[in-house]
């Protein structure tokens, strides 16, 4: 049986495809409407899924073509992000056979197909581990700055996290390594080309100029929704920082930045010595930026996409420090006060102080010399 998918996501409509086709059905698929109204005509499908929000015109628009236009039949199964009652309800005024809320797992999608289709195929059925496999609503971009990380890369968190997340895309940027990281992260990406990429820089420029590249690098795919960065270490759990995405996915935040703030329930630790100077340090931090964020060093965020431009096209002045710079670009572009409210600080629950951090006790001291320089750099 025929199956057409249409989905400007290419990131799930890829995951799609490959699960349906390991079915049993043959499938087609199109990242426009306009595409998949042409594809419908010469494809002839016994089923259409359908995105509602695509660029070039509506899931519903789709829907008309085939329902009046072409006075169809065709089961039409609309997945989307769209969780407007208005939208949904019109969707059946105009003949749609199921509505699936993303985010929605592979092995649903499948059980929605079969009902309607029957179970005439006769491919492969879902593993325990297919079952964990999730089409998301948005598409995340996230950078990971790696320098000389071939000890603590560990491949197969970031693997599973991939597999299991559809709609993320890992890209890791080689800071110039003089290691074996290249090697390592080419071998990670292997049979995960679709969903983890390398951005090789050919000399080291310190993490800041390695996120930046990384995020500009990002933004040029049409089809991500946030872009945001995480420490190859992982001292931020996966688990928190998708947590991270939900909170930019449902406020009018534009960036949602983690905490290691201590607190009841988390599990947050961080060596003695390495924290009384945090505290300090951030307590100048908070000087400086005249807003109360009580950890603006944290190496996890995500943020609107739309805001790219603004924060990353011009290069940081200092190496380390960017995270303190991104906020001081924020607040000097909308104001102190809209900043604030643009900006929202989320604890993590877990978060552990990684063995082999590129951070010193004397790169601690240096700090407070490069803050002086953001001060008058983004004051003046």
């Amino acid at each position: 049986m025929k199956i057409l998918a249409i989905d400007d996501q290419q990131l799930i409509l890829m995951s799609l495809e490959k699960r349906l086709v390991e079915l049993g059905y043959e499938v087609q698929t199109a990242d426009r409407g306009k595409a998949g109204q042409d594809l419908f005509d010469s494809f002839k499908p016994d089923l259409v899924i359908v995105d509602i929000n695509m660029p070039d015109m509506s899931g519903l628009d789709v829907v008309k073509h085939i329902r009046t236009k072409r006075k169809s039949k065709t089961p039409i199964m609309v997945m989307s992000g769209n969780t407007d009652d208005d939208i949904i309800v019109s969707g059946f005024d105009l003949g749609i056979d199921d509505y699936m809320k993303k985010p929605v797992s592979l092995s649903e999608v499948a059980a929605r197909v079969k009902r309607i289709l029957g179970n005439e195929v006769t491919g492969n059925t879902s593993s325990e581990k297919e079952k964990t496999r999730m089409l998301q609503q948005y598409c995340v971009g996230v950078v990971i700055p790696c320098y000389n990380e071939e000890e603590r890369l560990s491949g197969e968190a970031f693997k599973d996290f991939a597999y299991e997340n559809l709609g993320y895309h890992l890209c890791f940027v080689n800071d110039g390594s003089t290691d074996n990281t290249l090697k390592v992260l080419e071998e990670l990406r292997k049979g995960h080309e679709n969903t983890i990429s390398i951005y090789d820089c050919e000399k080291n420029g310190g993490k800041a100029e390695a996120v930046r590249q990384g995020v500009l690098h990002l933004a040029k795919d049409p089809q991500l929704d946030y872009i945001g960065y995480l420490d190859a270490d992982l001292s931020t759990d996966f688990r928190d920082f998708d947590d991270l995405v939900k909170t930019l996915e449902n406020s009018e935040f534009k960036i949602v930045s983690g905490s290691r703030m201590s607190r009841m329930g988390a599990n947050i630790t961080k060596e003695s010595a390495r924290k009384i100077i945090s505290k300090t340090i951030n307590l100048i931090i908070r000087r400086i930026l005249g807003m109360e964020f009580n950890d603006t060093q944290c190496g996890a965020k995500i943020m609107d996409k739309d805001i790219v431009d603004l924060l990353f096209t011009k290069k940081f002045i200092t190496r380390w420090l960017f995270d303190v710079e991104i906020f001081m670009r924020m607040r000097n572009h909308y104001g102190k006060e809209k900043a604030k409210s643009l900006i929202c600080e989320q604890p993590l629950k877990r978060w552990i102080h990684a063995d082999g951090s590129k951070l010193s006790m004397k790169d601690s001291v240096k700090i407070v010399g490069q803050l002086a320089k953001i001060a008058f750099h983004y004051h003046s």
